[in-house]
């Protein structure tokens, strides 16, 4: 029986529920749902985003407007026009089987005239963005005398962006006995004095802790010098070959110069923000939403209408000036209940802002130092093991075979797996063994205690091992570090330094452990698969003190390929900055001091690029 049933909507809502593949409702919508169909009330609901909030709200609405009705009945705000776009098109996926319900975008960007002659036709549910809609009641075009239902989603990010006195107007254009619905994943002061003015004793939902974050997502954070900013960015990315991320700069000169350098460099890589025009954007969120950007380099503006599934980390490249906004940024991974990792670049004069997000979140941060060449080199190597294990064969190939064959016959198993593996590994380990490792001296005892659930241990006679379970056991940091301690036995900060990646992690004990992890793990299955614990070269500890004045720093894993023509509409005119202290790798090095380029197809498989 689908959960939905018992909500109490109607059979015309079931049926697109049921052709959405919608089985379980979330926490806000279980909350909501039932709340707003039995009476009009004004209510305000806390939840993160990523949460189901649409529907929380779209559901009931659709059931309690007049489809026989053609006046503009509910009015639902929105912080940007792809929010804006995104909530129209769920509402009419959600309103597909009950005729005559029509509902309206309204955005700037695009004809205000023909906006207007939309709603004229007859729009029950406008959805707007505060600067347009404003607009259009300043000009006549549109009339909320007589609405129903006002509907403010992302109330704090809408006020954020300095919509305050937008927000005002158009509440204050619209009759008092409507019933408005307040969604927000936070509630500072400007948000809690809307609700204070403008709402009759609304109820409260909350999901979660108020103003907390997810708690499907770990947060990280990466001390470096500045120069290094970039560099760090790109050893991150290394790091995690499936990377699927979003990051995200202050400004939109910063996320431009930024994507810049990471398509130079070879990255599957696009920029996201306010100066590019409406075809540009939806381009590139095509390409993101395809695969083809692996990498979207965005402003919190332009952010806010990203909905995609299964990002798997978020990168603040730069901190937001308003701390509040992390959580935000962070939301955009660790959705539907899927694990997803948030992580920090900063610098020592930045510390104390780790402090004040911990607080707003309730949750801590793990502090992590920048991978070194061999580590990244070994995580990139064990990726490729498993991906060749994993792929499927294509059997176009069989009638080659033969002549393949011939020409291996004479090498052993061992012999082919060597030199296959060694195609990737060595262009890696050639490349990294030249370049400095990039961590800055670790935070220093007043953020220990915020770290050493991870990364304890006394770091003397430390073993690193290497476990083939990871991510996609629905792991991160956290629960794999307490699955390990509680099957041995060991204590609480016995267990240090995991690192988990999609199908497989590191972790450290002291050598006093080593007998116990080996035994105890390799003679175990997890769920029908059998655990393989070995011990890893590289020890995960920092490298700071070992330098290579010769070499040049940076670099990593080159991906190249994706939506290339979207990525050189995205670009703006080319701007002569150096992110990290320096020109791009790209353009200053020889052939033979660059990391091997790689393109991508749309499955994320990569092969190498012919010379």
């Amino acid at each position: 029986m689908n959960k939905f049933e018992q909500l109490g909507l109607n059979e015309s809502l079931l049926r697109a529920i049921n052709d959405l593949g919608f089985e379980n409702p979330s926490e806000v919508q279980e909350k909501a749902i039932p709340l707003l169909l039995e009476k009009d009330t004004d209510i305000v609901a806390l939840a993160q985003t990523g949460t189901g909030k649409t529907a929380a709200f779209g559901f009931p609405l659709i059931q309690k407007i007049n489809p026989e009705n053609r006046e503009t009945q509910a009015l639902i705000l929105s912080p940007t026009r792809e929010l804006c776009l995104q909530i129209t098109n769920e509402i009419k996926l959600y309103s597909k089987y009950i005729k005559g319900v029509n509902t309206v975008a309204v955005y700037g960007g695009a004809s205000i005239t023909e906006q207007a002659r939309e709603i004229k036709r007859g729009a029950q549910i406008i959805v707007a963005t505060p600067g347009r809609m404003q607009d259009m009641i300043n000009r006549g075009l549109v009339n909320i005398s007589k609405i129903d239902f006002c509907i403010l989603d992302e109330a704090d990010e809408m006020l954020n962006m300095g919509f305050y006195d937008d927000i005002v107007n158009i509440l204050s254009t619209s009759p008092d006995d409507k019933s408005t619905w307040l969604f927000s994943a936070t509630m500072p002061q400007e948000v809690a004095r809307i609700a204070k003015e403008f709402m009759r004793k609304p109820l409260e939902i909350t999901v979660g802790h108020k103003n907390s974050g997810s708690s499907t997502v770990s947060h990280e954070f990466y001390l470096v010098n500045a120069r290094d900013r970039y560099e760090a960015l790109k050893r991150l990315a290394d790091a995690n070959p499936d990377i699927f991320s979003v990051i995200f700069c202050r400004t939109k000169r910063d996320t431009q110069a930024v994507a810049e350098k990471l398509i130079e460099d070879g990255y599957n890589a696009a920029a996201l923000h306010g100066d590019l025009s409406q075809a540009q954007r939806d381009g590139v969120m095509k390409s993101f939403r395809g695969r083809q950007i692996q990498m979207l380099v965005a402003t919190d503006v332009a952010a806010r209408g990203i909905d995609v599934d299964n990002v798997t980390h978020v990168i603040n490249y730069q901190l937001p000036d308003e701390i509040e906004t992390y959580n935000h940024r962070s939301g955009r991974t660790g959705r539907a209940g899927k694990l997803g990792t948030s992580i920090v670049i900063i610098t020592k004069s930045e510390l104390r802002k780790i402090s004040a997000i911990e607080r707003i979140i309730k949750q801590k941060f793990e502090e992590k130092t920048i991978p070194s060449g061999i580590e990244i080199c070994e995580i990139q190597l064990f990726h490729l093991a498993n991906k060749i294990k994993d792929v499927e064969v294509d059997h176009e190939i069989d009638s080659y075979l033969p002549a393949i064959y011939e020409v291996m016959k004479d090498l052993t198993k061992e012999e082919l797996i060597k030199k296959m593996v060694s195609v990737e590994f060595n262009r890696f380990i050639n490349y990294y063994k030249k370049n400095r490792d990039l961590s800055a001296q670790k935070a220093g005892s007043e953020r220990r205690e915020s770290f050493a659930s991870n990364d304890g241990g006394s770091g003397n006679g430390a073993v690193r091992y290497f476990v083939n379970i990871g991510s996609r056991d629905n792991f991160d940091w956290m629960s794999l570090k307490d699955f390990l301690r509680d099957t041995l036995g060991l204590g609480r900060d016995d267990v240090f330094k995991v690192d988990v990646k999609e199908g497989f992690s590191f972790f450290n004990t002291d050598a006093e452990h080593s007998e116990v992890v080996l035994e105890t793990l390799n003679s175990m299955h997890l769920e029908g698969r059998r655990l393989n614990v070995e011990i890893s070269k590289n020890d995960g500890r920092d490298n700071n003190n070992r330098r290579d004045h010769n070499g040049r720093s940076g670099g990593g894993f080159k991906r190249a390929g994706g939506d290339r023509s979207t990525d050189r509409n995205a670009r703006s005119e080319r701007r002569g900055e150096s992110f990290g202290g320096g020109r791009s790798g790209a353009r200053t090095q020889s052939p033979a001091g660059r990391a091997p380029r790689r393109s991508s197809d749309s499955t994320g498989s990569r092969k190498p690029r012919r010379s």
